[in-house]
């Protein structure tokens, strides 16, 4: 991926794909978290693709003008890490820690929010595997592999041969929600659907799992407008 910027007022951050599959020119912009991705085909003229992004840049401002502004995270922010608001402060300590109600940052202030992501990051991966697991355990399942994203149009996904992928921004939903999310996979290891007998699963591994999906659907956006520079 490469990043390219239409010049105009204000300028617009443009995220270049390029993709085999890919027939024509594709602008995507994110309400989520205002991202504009440009996906081109494999041999297409980046020059061309630019040109086919201007022509639409009045449209790409005018999403950009109704869409909720993202949230940066410095020293005095916010950052929600299990369900709990946690304010960002510098640190003389080795790694990013939680403290009371405060998380705790070492380093160069220009930095904390890549090292806060990668604190989310390792953290989600711990839980999202030890959920996944338990729960594999449950319906003695197997699971092939398991994948960390920052994806934007769903929490989690399954394919056939047992690999499940997850956002690592679940880590800062409620545990009772990252639990939901890693029972709702799991059980598309035995369900490959969302039929009755698909809910059925999900309901007697987590019975009260409907009020975890409407606190993602309430406020799952909120986690995604939360910006770590780029962080994957």
């Amino acid at each position: 991926m490469v990043e390219r910027t239409l010049p105009g007022n204000p300028p617009v951050s443009v995220t270049l794909r390029r993709s085999a599959r890919a027939r024509r020119f594709s602008l995507r912009v994110s309400r989520l978290d205002g991202r504009v991705t440009l996906s081109i085909p494999a041999r297409a003229s980046e020059a061309e693709a630019l040109a086919f992004a201007g022509d639409k840049a009045d449209w790409v401002r005018s999403i950009l003008a109704t869409s909720a502004p993202r949230r940066s995270i410095g020293p005095g922010a916010t950052v929600p890490f299990e369900g709990r608001a946690l304010t960002v402060t510098a640190a003389a300590v080795r790694a990013v820690r939680v403290e009371g109600d405060l998380l705790l940052v070492p380093g160069d202030p220009a930095r904390m929010a890549a090292r806060i992501a990668a604190f989310l990051k390792l953290a989600a991966r711990q839980r999202l595997q030890a959920e996944s697991e338990r729960f594999a355990a449950v319906l003695g399942r197997p699971i092939r592999a398991i994948t960390l994203r920052d994806t934007r149009s769903r929490w989690g996904s399954c394919t056939h041969d047992g690999r499940l992928m997850y956002s690592w921004r679940l880590i800062m939903a409620p545990p009772e929600v990252l639990s939901y999310v890693a029972a709702h996979e799991v059980a598309h290891l035995e369900e490959f659907n969302h039929s009755a007998d698909f809910w059925a699963i999900v309901a007697r591994m987590m019975p009260d799992h409907a009020r975890h999906r409407r606190w993602l659907r309430s406020h799952g956006n909120d986690l995604h407008r939360i910006d770590f520079g780029g962080s994957d």
